[in-house]
């Protein structure tokens, strides 16, 4: 049996792994070669690799972690959890049924791209999610951003540490009239409108095809599509939720315990606020650790 399974091989279940195998725990990551970033050519803000393919990072982590005798890296698919508590089992795609005492989910989520031509052509490259990421490159440029809420306020607010040029597609939405004050007091066009297309000129630039007006060009495109859990293991465990504006995630406490005692949860999986790399990594690193020290006699 081992002493953890981490469903997930992307930052986070890495960064996990690291800590329980320094700590020489025996532990199992299963993976299906899925990240959610794997769509970005570059990945930025993560200290030591910043501006480096994600894919890149994923590789070497996993090189890093072969050095590590109680690590197994495994190509497959969890289909199924049951167990408790020092008593989970995984039965795999691949029909191994697999023991642990504690239980690591960090599968991340999908983002379900609109039925918009070009937006899932241009999505991690001229579209894109978090100006963390993404902001330093396109700096002092003209941004747009596609309205999903009221969160998008938010983001006018984050915006204008990168750029002072933004334009807001309303994209059919309505957005609420103390919202379009504060936007007109900011001078920050709104276009309305429905997205009929987004074309693609290489790099970051985009025009975005209206069905009413002029197309407007900018030079980077965000926006914030909803996104789902990349499987439902959780559901069939109950495990408790919270819900965000894009989408749900798994509610865990200050040790990224989840409502089941024993299973611990890290990554975009877990995180409501914005995700990155970095916070995954740091999630990732803490899940391990705690999980590690629940198995303390």
């Amino acid at each position: 049996m081992d002493d953890a399974i981490i469903i997930g091989g992307s930052f986070a279940g890495l960064a996990g792994a690291l800590q329980l195998g320094r700590a020489r725990r025996k532990v199992t990551v299963l993976d299906t070669g899925l990240p959610r970033n794997r769509f970005a050519g570059h990945s930025h803000g993560l200290l030591g690799h910043d501006h480096k393919p994600p894919l890149e990072i994923l590789a070497e982590a996993r090189q890093q972690l072969a050095r590590y005798p109680t690590i197994r890296l495994v190509s497959t698919r969890a289909d199924s959890i049951s167990g408790a508590i020092d008593d989970f089992s995984v039965l795999t795609a691949d029909g191994e049924s697999l023991g642990a005492r504690r239980l690591i989910l960090s599968y991340g989520v999908a983002d379900q791209m609109p039925e918009v031509p070009g937006f899932a052509e241009g999505w991690g490259t001229s579209i894109v999610p978090c100006p963390y990421c993404d902001g330093f490159e396109v700096a002092g440029q003209h941004w747009g951003l596609v309205w999903s809420g009221r969160q998008s306020h938010q983001s006018v607010r984050l915006f204008h540490d990168w750029t002072d040029t933004l334009t807001l597609f309303a994209d059919g939405h309505d957005i609420p009239p103390d919202i379009r004050a504060d936007l007109a007091r900011r001078n920050i066009p709104v276009v309305d409108g429905r997205i009929t297309e987004i074309a693609h000129h290489g790099g970051h630039s985009a025009t975005v095809n209206l069905d009413t007006g002029p197309n407007v060009a900018v030079d980077i495109l965000f926006a914030h599509p909803r996104n789902k859990p990349s499987a439902s293991l959780h559901e069939s465990l109950g495990l408790a939720t919270v819900d965000t504006p894009l989408g749900i995630a798994l509610k865990v406490d200050e040790r990224r315990e989840t409502s089941m005692p024993g299973i611990y949860a890290a990554g975009d999986l877990a995180n409501p606020l914005m995700p990155s790399v970095t916070t995954a990594s740091s999630q990732g690193a803490m899940a391990g650790i705690f999980a590690q020290q629940s198995m303390l006699v």
